[in-house]
């Protein structure tokens, strides 16, 4: 579900690869003839699109003290520790931080080869707590399917909720996030690019939506 540069791609920026809406790696370029269509988010917006998400974590959770964030890799384990940070900023209270890796609960699992992005960690018992499911981009839902059956593996928490910094629609499958950055209609040829500083070798963060070259077919 991570669907991610600023500027014009050097060859050098076509040649990386990112975790599509999944756990496997992929072109993170799948059109070569992707032109930049407009930018989404600045390092500000994103930066205020986290603090409003964190207190609405808060807010819906009447507090923060039965809150677990867990990011999905790629980039989610990077976005719910800024959302720990934020929440800790006004509250307090350090929520507990933790990694999934969905890769072996993908229901396309025979389809194409398996790579995990990185190790599950979760720091605490999460039965009877609200696992608040962190990821950057919500496209199709298929990865959001398999967090699930992750997650329960885990433990049977009281409630689990889906916060996403950018939600592009075309859904395949029943699922809803319950916070959202922002709602950005796309077509599916589109890429929405994220970009974020601790991983993606950048000055600042940025999000911006790329498409094929020509206009949309």
């Amino acid at each position: 579900m991570a669907e991610s540069p600023n500027g014009t791609p050097s060859a050098a920026d076509k040649q990386k690869t990112a975790a599509p809406e999944g756990g496997f790696s992929l072109p993170e370029f799948s059109t070569p003839d992707s032109v930049f269509r407009t930018r989404v988010f600045t390092a500000e917006d994103l930066r205020r699109a986290q603090t409003r998400i964190a207190h609405e974590i808060v807010e819906r959770n009447h507090g923060p003290h039965e809150v677990v964030l867990i990011g999905l890799h790629h980039r989610g384990p990077q976005i719910a520790q800024r959302l720990a940070e934020a929440i800790e900023s006004f509250e307090g209270v350090q929520v507990p931080v933790g990694a999934l890796d969905v890769a072996f609960y993908r229901d396309d699992i025979g389809l194409r080869p398996v790579q995990p992005l990185g190790p599950t960690e979760v720091p605490v018992d999460i039965a009877g707590r609200v696992v608040v499911l962190v990821d950057d981009v919500l496209f199709t839902g298929r990865t959001i399917r398999a967090a699930l059956d992750a997650v329960t593996e885990l433990g049977r928490p009281r409630s689990i909720q889906l916060a996403v910094l950018i939600d592009r629609g075309h859904r395949e499958l029943p699922i809803r996030a319950d916070f959202v950055g922002k709602n950005l209609p796309t077509a599916e040829r589109e890429d929405v690019r994220v970009r974020l500083r601790e991983i993606d070798d950048v000055d600042e963060d940025t999000i911006e939506l790329w498409g094929p070259d020509g206009g949309d077919e």
